[in-house]
């Protein structure tokens, strides 16, 4: 195995002869490794040829030299032998030309230095391959070897370099250098404040920067970046200036703390990498934090010893109104225009084009400032405006629903009335707010903030009852927002009479001249005969058309003929082109909260409709979220509260998800004057002990043809009882006709006919299930009363539907008190009772609801069944209802209670009873009692 030195660079290749390779391949298991070793470091040379480099070279180097068959040269030489360690030195030559010359060598010298890994050495002369020592590796040894002469020009710089960048090399330099080390001197901070045009065209913008360097001594370094020790160069000397990090740490921190980061890289100089800026957020965050720096950190800084130079190309320039002004005009009916300015040194801006993009950017005040906090805002250039949170607080707040409309050319703010009413709180701006609005505005808005604003009415000479006082206020309350065009949700709890106040507002409006157009009252069907009935009590000077049923189109062109038309939910849509035809004085919707969706087409259609005011009853404006108030609002005054992407992002999401107070507190403010609500219990001690009313139900047309189906066929039965035995012995058969007629009225389910299981309507319980959720939302502890069992059970399966918590008693309940206390303790707000079981010897004072489903038309016994709550020990009023199906049996029944007790008792007592029934009818009563439903 022969070396030889091919001179490639200072690099050394081993070259075998061909017969020693062959020997090699069939040699012994040493040799095979050496092979290996050398065919890996020539792969790693990327040569085809045997080469020596690496570490796989090193290793196969000390392989072949402790075989004894390794040759320097020539074969003809002693085999190489290990030897020992030597040095690698190194030392500058000067050339002849001047120029210096870096020789590396082995102590003592050698004939070859190969620079393998570890490094190696060759004596010839000798005999002797071993390491050459070399504490910077392999790497820097090749690069020591290959270095160029320097030039006699460069001696200088490059020996200061040496000195100061590699002083791990030891290296001696070309000319001597002074060292100086600077040690334990403490840096004096020194802030620059720079500014910088980045972009181009109508992207460029000046950004704002900070550099932070040190003093040490008379030497400044950078702060970042961080090094241990820097070098500086004066002549032949080098000064060292060992940094101290501890208090560079602090100073970065400082900055740190008032809002300050390293800028990215696009902002960094070439030769600095320690450029900061106000930490990176929106435009108006990033101007306050410079404002506070500037005005409150930079003066703490140069008392503390920093040094503070502002740069010429730093042009931040904050500036702080004079005032600012507020300005609602009226430009025709019903529309105002507002703009917003301010004045600096005189000169009046225009504020809003500058609030808008801002304004854009959040969702609420509060993550723009808070009432405390100044708002900047870019005015030109760096020119900042300042202006205080107390004072433009308030206006943001308000102008933050507004921005989602167009400008007009003059730049205004184009609002109709009712979206003008939302300005009503800049108003209460500070002093430096001036505030100039329409008049007809302004005093509108006094008036619903006002308390005690609202002018008392007399009460209407044709209402046929008087008003309780809480009821007087709700008609004033109808009267003033009528007088004004502006609608509201009347939202007293159920049983206070919204519909006898909504009369009363009516009546009014007739009685002096108002109700030259038609009012339209919207209600759920089974509404429609209470209205037609409580009109016909308390207001009969009122005329009325109900538009239902398949001829109801006969009679759209009469509409105008009428001071009340009644529709419902399920026929507005249909009939919505037609009664678009009309401009009416009022569109009422009664239970409201039938449009929470304000998809639904009835929603849709009562939006379409024209009127002078809009009005909506209701005990629930809102059953589940936010959503469902701003529906009929959207429909009461569509505006007030925006667009339903707005209200949600403003309103709904704080508040729901966040529990945000604030706005609660403000959508509360803005609804106040347009929304009604008085709990039962506020009122009470207006209210009598027991407030009892009459419900009355409209049949469905297929349960209304099923009960004209079993009157037909009773009414024939009874008459040929009656023709065959004569009335008074027909008693039986009379009964029982009338028994399946309440049967029917009920739910057609408790008829015992195969006739009966095709009806899928029950008015009467869908009217109950419309009631009691809202009972139940009020708070109410309610009695159901049936004299049929079974109907307690179709009920029971629907509270259960609707997940209402009940208990039921009724003759068949083994555990009578476990029932009962379900309901005293408040875990069941409803208590389904049949008379029979529960009619009497029950002590219900919990309770302040009594519901008759299917009352009991002898006075007495009913009056026993309410009595279970109405009792001695009731400390609240109750409230009794009497539901009753239109135009049947039971409103017939109804009409002869007071004069004929007696007969009402025996057609409601079972036929199985032990007593006996003799009832005491006439033909006439008869009649009566099986004429046509209607």
């Amino acid at each position: 195995m022969v070396l030889e030195n091919l001179g490639s660079g200072g690099g050394i290749e081993g070259v075998y002869d061909v017969q020693a390779l062959e020997l090699i391949s069939g040699g012994p298991s040493q040799d095979r490794e050496i092979m290996a070793l050398l065919e890996a470091s020539s792969l790693m040379a990327g040569s085809p040829e045997i080469r020596l480099t690496g570490a796989a070279g090193g290793l196969a180097l000390q392989r072949m030299v402790r075989s004894g068959r390794c040759f320097w040269q020539s074969s003809d030489c002693p085999a190489l032998q290990p030897g020992a360690p030597r040095p690698v030195q190194a030392h500058w030559e000067q050339n002849p030309d001047g120029a210096y010359t870096l020789a590396v060598r082995t102590d003592p010298p050698s004939d070859a230095l190969l620079v393998l890994d570890p490094p190696a050495y060759v004596d010839g002369e000798s005999g002797v391959c071993d390491t050459a020592e070399w504490s910077e590796g392999a790497a820097s040894l090749a690069a020591l070897l290959t270095a160029p002469p320097v030039p006699p020009e460069s001696a200088a710089e490059v020996s200061m370099r040496l000195t100061a960048e590699v002083p791990q090399l030891a290296l001696p330099t070309p000319t001597t250098v002074t060292t100086t080390d600077l040690t334990d001197t403490p840096p004096a901070p020194h802030l620059t404040l720079l500014g910088k045009v980045v972009g181009t065209g109508a992207n460029q913008q000046r950004v704002h920067l900070a550099r932070l360097d040190f003093g040490y001594a008379s030497y400044g370094v950078p702060a970042i970046p961080r090094e241990p020790v820097t070098a500086r160069y004066e002549a032949n000397e080098v000064v060292r200036i060992h940094r101290d990090e501890k208090r560079e740490q602090e100073a970065l921190d400082r900055l740190e703390s008032v809002g300050f980061v390293q800028a990215p890289a696009h902002l960094q100089d070439d030769d600095h990498e320690g450029l900061l800026w106000m930490r990176p957020g929106n435009l108006a965050r990033s101007a306050r934090g410079w404002d506070q720096f500037l005005e409150e950190t930079v003066p703490g800084l140069r008392e503390e010893g920093w040094q503070v130079t502002v740069d010429p190309s730093f042009h931040l320039d904050f500036i702080t109104p004079d005032r600012c002004q507020v300005e609602v005009e009226g430009t025709g009916e019903d529309w105002f225009q507002v703009g917003l300015g301010f004045q600096v040194a005189g000169e009046q801006f225009d504020l809003l084009p500058l609030l808008e993009p801002v304004i854009e950017q959040v969702d609420r005040p509060e993550d723009l400032l808070g009432q405390d906090r100044d708002l900047y805002l870019p005015v030109e250039g760096s020119q900042w405006l300042r202006l205080s949170g107390e004072t433009i607080y308030p206006i943001v707040r308000t102008l933050l629903e507004l921005f989602d409309r167009p400008r007009s050319e003059s730049g205004h703010l184009a609002l109709s009335r009712i979206e003008g009413l939302r300005l009503a709180g800049l108003g209460d701006s500070p002093a430096e707010v001036t505030w100039q609005e329409d008049a007809g505005l302004r005093a509108l808005v006094d008036t619903l903030r006002r308390e005690g604003g609202i002018p008392e009415v007399a009460p209407p000479a044709g209402l046929a009852a008087e008003l309780r006082p809480y009821q007087q206020r709700g008609l004033d309350w109808l009267q003033f927002l009528g007088g004004a065009g502006l609608g509201g949700a009347l939202a007293d709890d159920m049983g206070l009479g919204k519909t006898i106040q909504t009369l009363a507002h009516l009546l009014v409006d007739k009685e002096q001249g108002r109700l030259e157009r038609p009012a339209l009252v919207v209600a759920p069907t089974s509404l429609l005969s209470n209205w037609r009935a409580e009109i016909r009590q308390f207001a009969p000077a009122l005329s009325v058309l109900t538009l239902h049923g398949p001829k109801r189109s006969e009679w759209f062109d009469r509409i105008g003929d009428h001071d009340v038309v009644l529709t419902t939910y399920a026929l507005l849509p249909r009939d919505a082109e037609s009664l678009r035809g009309w401009s009416y004085h009022a569109v009422i919707l009664d239970e409201a909260q039938t449009i929470k969706n304000p998809n639904t087409q009835s929603a849709v259609a009562s939006r379409s409709l024209e009127a002078r005011q809009r009005l909506a009853l209701t005990g629930t404006p809102m059953e589940n979220h936010l959503g469902e108030l701003w529906s009929l609002f959207h429909f009461l005054l569509p505006g007030l509260l925006g667009d339903q992407q707005t209200f949600k992002r403003l309103f709904r999401t704080p508040i729901e998800r966040g529990g945000d107070t604030e706005r609660h507190v403000t959508l509360q403010q803005r609804l106040a004057p347009f929304l009604l609500r008085r709990t039962k219990h506020q009122v009470a001690k207006e209210l009598p002990d027991k407030t009892e009313m009459v419900q009355t139900v409209a049949l469905g047309s297929a349960q209304a043809n099923f009960y004209e189906t079993i009157r037909l066929a009773m009414e024939e039965r009874v008459r040929q009882a009656v023709a065959n035995k004569g009335l008074a012995r027909s008693q039986i058969t009379v009964l029982d006709a009338l028994l399946k007629l309440r049967q029917a009225c009920c739910d057609p389910r408790l008829v015992k006919l195969e006739g009966a299981k095709t009806v899928q309507e029950s008015a009467k319980l869908e009217a109950l299930m419309a009631m009691l959720p809202e009972m139940v939302g009020e708070g109410r502890r309610i009695l159901v009363f049936s004299q049929f069992a079974t109907m307690l059970g179709l009920i029971e399966k629907a509270l259960k539907d609707a997940r209402i918590a009940y208990s039921k008693l009724t003759g068949q309940t083994r555990k009578r008190d476990a029932a009962i206390e379900r309901f005293r303790s408040g875990q069941a707000p409803v208590f389904l009772i049949s008379l029979k079981a529960g009619g009497v010897g029950l002590n219900l004072t919990e309770a302040d609801t009594v519901i008759h489903y299917d009352p009991w038309w002898n006075p007495a016994v009913e009056e026993q069944a309410t009595d279970r709550a109405h009792r001695i020990g009731q400390d609240q009023g109750v409230f009794v209802y009497k539901l009753v199906t239109e135009g049947t049996v039971e409103e017939r029944i109804l009409g002869m209670q007071q004069r004929k007790a007696a007969l009402a008792d025996a057609v409601y007592r079972h036929k199985d009873r032990d007593e006996e029934v003799v009832p005491q009818f006439t033909e006439d009563d008869l009649n009566t009692l099986l004429s046509p439903l209607g």
